[in-house]
Order: structure tokens, then C-alpha cells, then sequence
């Protein structure tokens, strides 16, 4: 019979490669779960990030979309404990509540899952992607779902999505010696506590290999970066990088929405009103400080916003 599984779905995605590294570290000096394989899906695993992971103790990697994934499958390959990262897509809640409705028919014992920012995990959030979270832990709350033990991690902004356009500008600077103008989604002056999806990854993999999972089922953790950053500071990053003043700064831009809708015209309607989605940062409920302290208590995240700004620009 094969060893028990811990499913780590979606493996090579932003949060999903350090939750398999992480897992990889953690399973070998875990008594009880010594014995237990990790099995890293992923759509593509002739890639660069696949074959890292596959060369790791304990682990598999195998070419399947999790949304496909069958209460049979699950049987068949044993697995005890689980991780998913759903994308902001308009099939996410479709997708994610068959995946969670196969684990809960295949006896699975524990499930970690990616949501997003507590504030907008509210069925009346504008942000579609947000009523969809809201929805899948509605569904893990219900009565029906009482045998399957799950938590729910609600980061506040990605750290990588929020540096992103400031690393362009100075890619773009030191290729060119040019400037446009920096676009920022953040405020001038709201901090935010940025988290860094590899901080995220730890996390997951240390809830996945609890011995008590009982004492985090139904959490919902909300989960920043170990320091606030503003607008303000972000440009600060940029010009100590160029070595000069930025010209010209444009703050709360979420152009980019209008740019990923135009790219998807038959779910146009809903991309857009990811714009919402950042209000509760700009108003600066996000802070570092709003960290569930159990997470602090588990795998405190450490990378702060300047640790992954410099580790973007070597990429």
C-alpha cells in the first residue's frame, strides 16, 4: 500500500513552491508524519520550478490541474492533508468547492487554504474574487462540511503584486536612463504590512504538519509581512535603487485592472471591480499589526518589504 499523502495543489504557483520546500524540510523531522509523501501537483512539470521541487526529499511531482481532482483520486493516492491556493478567477468558487466537496468525501483529515483580505471576505464585497472566498469558507463552515477540518489564510496584499510596478521602473531606468511616470496601487501615506508569498508557503507548511489541527480548525488567519510600507516609502526604495528623484508618481493606480479585463472581454464586467478590492489598504486597516497572533506563534513571517524588493530585481 502506497505511504500517506500530504497534497500540496497548485505546487509552482507564488505561495504554493514554498509550501512543498518548506513541507519537504518539516515532514522529515516530524515523527508522526515521517512516513507521509508529499505530492506537489502542478499544470507543467517539465518546468524550471517543477523539477527544483522534484528534486527534494519526499516529494512528487505530478502534471494535473487540481480542479479535476476526484474524491477517488484522493483514495487512491491517500492523502491525509491538503493545501490550495485558488486563483481570482471568475470558476474559482465552482472550481475550489469540488476540489473541497472530493476531500471531504475521501476522508480527507485537514485542508489549509489561501483567501484573501479579511475586510473584503464579506458577501457584500464589490471585488467579485472576494464574494468568492467569503462563499468557499461559508461552505467549509456549513454543517455538512463538520468532517473535514480546514483553515483559512487571509493575507492582505501580496508584497511581489504591490512592488511590482516599482521594480519595472527601475529595470526600465537602468536599461534605458529614462523615466515614465512610477504607478503605484498604493496610497501616498496608508501603511500596509506587504507579505511575501514564500512567508506565506512557511506558514501553510507548518499547519499542515500540527499535530493538534483541531486547535486551528475553522481559523481564519489574517496574515501581513513583519513591516508596514506606504507609497511614500515604496518610492523611497525606487530612488535609492536609480539614484535619483522620481519625477513623477501616480498613487492609487489600478489601471492594471483595466489592462487584465481588456485582456478577458467575457469576464470584463467582474475584473473591474478588483479596484475595490483595495480600498481597505488605502484606508489603512492592513497594517502589520492587524497579524492573527497565532501566526506569529506558528511561522512568523520575516521577509520584510525591502527583502523582497532587491530579491524581485535579481530575477
Amino acid at each position: 500500500m502506497s505511504a500517506p499523502t500530504i497534497l500540496v495543489a497548485g505546487a509552482t504557483g507564488n505561495t504554493g513552491r514554498n509550501t512543498v520546500r518548506t513541507l519537504s524540510r518539516l515532514v522529515q523531522s516530524s515523527p508522526a508524519l515521517s512516513s507521509h509523501k508529499i505530492l506537489a501537483l502542478t499544470r507543467s512539470a517539465g518546468g524550471p520550478v517543477a523539477q527544483e521541487l522534484a528534486r527534494l526529499p519526499g516529494v512528487l511531482v505530478v502534471e494535473k490541474n487540481w480542479a479535476t481532482v476526484t474524491a477517488p483520486w484522493l483514495r487512491e493516492h491517500r492523502v491525509r492533508r491538503a493545501f490550495i491556493a485558488g486563483a481570482a478567477q471568475p470558476a474559482h468558487f465552482a472550481e475550489e468547492s469540488g476540489f473541497q466537496l472530493a476531500a471531504l468525501r475521501a476522508g480527507v483529515e485537514y485542508v489549509v487554504r489561501i483567501s484573501t483580505m479579511v475586510h473584503n471576505v464579506s458577501p457584500d464585497c464589490a471585488a467579485y474574487y472576494a464574494r468568492q472566498h467569503w462563499a468557499v469558507e461559508a461552505l467549509l463552515g456549513s454543517p455538512e462540511f463538520a468532517a473535514l477540518r480546514w483553515t483559512s489564510l487571509q493575507p492582505n496584499a501580496f508584497s511581489a503584486l504591490v512592488l511590482s510596478s516599482a521594480v519595472q521602473f527601475v529595470r526600465t531606468f537602468r536599461e534605458t536612463g529614462e523615466q515614465g511616470a512610477l504607478s503605484l496601487m498604493s496610497d501616498e501615506h496608508a501603511p500596509v504590512g506587504v507579505i511575501d508569498a514564500d512567508d506565506i508557503g512557511e506558514l501553510a507548511a507548518h499547519l499542515l504538519v500540527q499535530d493538534d489541527i483541531d486547535a486551528h480548525n475553522h481559523a481564519k488567519y489574517v496574515v501581513n509581512g513583519p513591516e508596514d510600507i506606504t507609497g511614500r516609502q515604496i518610492v523611497d526604495l525606487v530612488e535609492r535603487e536609480i539614484g535619483t528623484k522620481v519625477n513623477e508618481v501616480l498613487y492609487r493606480d489600478v489601471s492594471f485592472v483595466e489592462q487584465m479585463a481588456s485582456a478577458s472581454p467575457d469576464a470584463a464586467h467582474l475584473i473591474v471591480t478588483i479596484k475595490c478590492a483595495l480600498e481597505p489598504n488605502w484606508e489603512g486597516k492592513a497594517t502589520a499589526a492587524t497579524t492573527s497572533k497565532e501566526v506569529l506563534a506558528i511561522a512568523a513571517p520575516k521577509r520584510t518589504p525591502r527583502d523582497t524588493f532587491e530579491a524581485l530585481l535579481q530575477l
